[in-house]
């Protein structure tokens, strides 16, 4: 995926406020092309080992009981500078340390539910993609 991909979710808590549209307008307007995404549900095993880089830490057990509480909407975007812009736009992971106009500004009720999730590397967008979608689910070669 280097630079130009990156991997996000619209978690639980956003999905069930009916934000996902509001989400992907602004994904949209920020000039990302959606390259795959699905609505979908990850239980507790799944989010657990989509977390797993978190396991021992103090909130895990709450994250992964969120993410399995509800759909999510998993999506590859794509554009130039994809995790830096994409980073920039949902703004801080605490939704009362986010800039305005950003999405976990305007959407998160909190830390563990903040609207959604950005890849914070390229190696973490690979792996985050790769645990949603076959390559048969995404399409990078239209316009």
């Amino acid at each position: 995926m280097a630079g130009n991909r990156t991997f996000t979710m619209i978690k639980p808590g956003a999905v069930r406020k009916n934000y996902e549209g509001a989400i992907l307008k602004m994904i949209n307007d920020a000039g990302f092309k959606i390259r795959a995404m699905k609505l979908t549900r990850m239980s507790t095993t799944q989010a657990g080992a989509f977390y797993e880089v978190h396991k021992g830490k103090p909130f895990y057990d709450n994250l992964v009981k969120f993410m399995s509480s509800g759909p999510i909407v998993a999506a590859i975007l794509e554009k130039e500078n994809a995790i830096e812009d994409f980073r920039k736009l949902i703004g801080a992971t605490n939704p009362e340390n986010a800039e305005e106009g950003t999405v976990r500004k305007l959407f998160a009720c909190s830390v563990t539910e903040n609207a959604v999730h950005g890849a914070d590397s390229d190696e973490n967008a690979t792996r985050e993609a790769d645990f949603f979608f076959s390559t048969f689910e995404r399409f990078y070669d239209y316009e």
